[in-house]
């Protein structure tokens, strides 16, 4: 018997991007069931002082950082593109419209393939993930019919964003990716497979 994993994941996040491309198969192969949960990293870094991401804080973290990004997204055959520092599309990018609308295609069975989408279109391509035009095609791509965007924006969709952020902050999850598997909280695109180890574990 195998437990789910909860896999936690913010549109800004370079790691997520990461986890984002390869979770599916990887759980696959040891039976596990993903539940995939957007949130938003603003309110966990401003409840700890900061007003953008610890990777520009930081500089010497930063460039770390962008290397890193680079030797492992080689190392999976993934495609990576360094955001810039200013301007359109800088890091990070505002995940919040992309957040809102993963959570309407996760109810409509096209909101893996819409996550990963936009995860490629912002570390791969270097687009701009906040604009409303890229995320519609988007998301129609990944299958979605009609309006998203409007349905992305009702207040329903609003509260349960809220709402998965106001549980990351009860689970004690302060970046992203982040796994809950069993109630144990593990951290990091390098932890993935920990956490599969764990969720595949009677």
């Amino acid at each position: 018997m195998t437990h789910p994993i909860e896999f936690w994941f913010e549109f800004g996040s370079t790691y997520s991007y990461l986890t984002a491309m390869r979770i599916e198969d990887a759980a696959g192969a040891r039976g596990v069931d993903v539940r995939w949960r957007p949130f938003l990293l603003g309110p966990v870094f401003a409840a700890q002082g900061w007003d953008t991401s610890p990777f520009n804080i930081y500089k010497a973290k930063g460039e770390y950082m962008w290397r890193d990004m680079a030797r492992r997204a080689e190392r999976f055959g993934l495609p990576f593109k360094r955001l810039p520092e200013t301007g359109p599309g800088a890091f990070p990018q505002n995940g919040l419209a992309a957040a809102r609308i993963a959570l309407v295609g996760l109810d409509e069975a096209w909101g893996k393939a819409f996550t990963r989408a936009v995860y490629s279109a912002e570390f791969a391509e270097g687009h701009d993930i906040g604009e409303p035009a890229l995320l519609q095609r988007l998301a129609e791509t990944a299958g979605a019919q009609g309006d998203v965007l409007g349905r992305a924006q009702t207040q329903a969709i609003k509260d349960r964003l809220k709402e998965n952020v106001d549980e990351a902050f009860r689970l004690g999850i302060f970046g992203a990716p982040s796994f809950i598997v069993k109630g144990d909280l593990f951290w990091g695109d390098d932890r993935l497979e920990d956490a599969l180890d764990a969720a595949a574990s009677k």
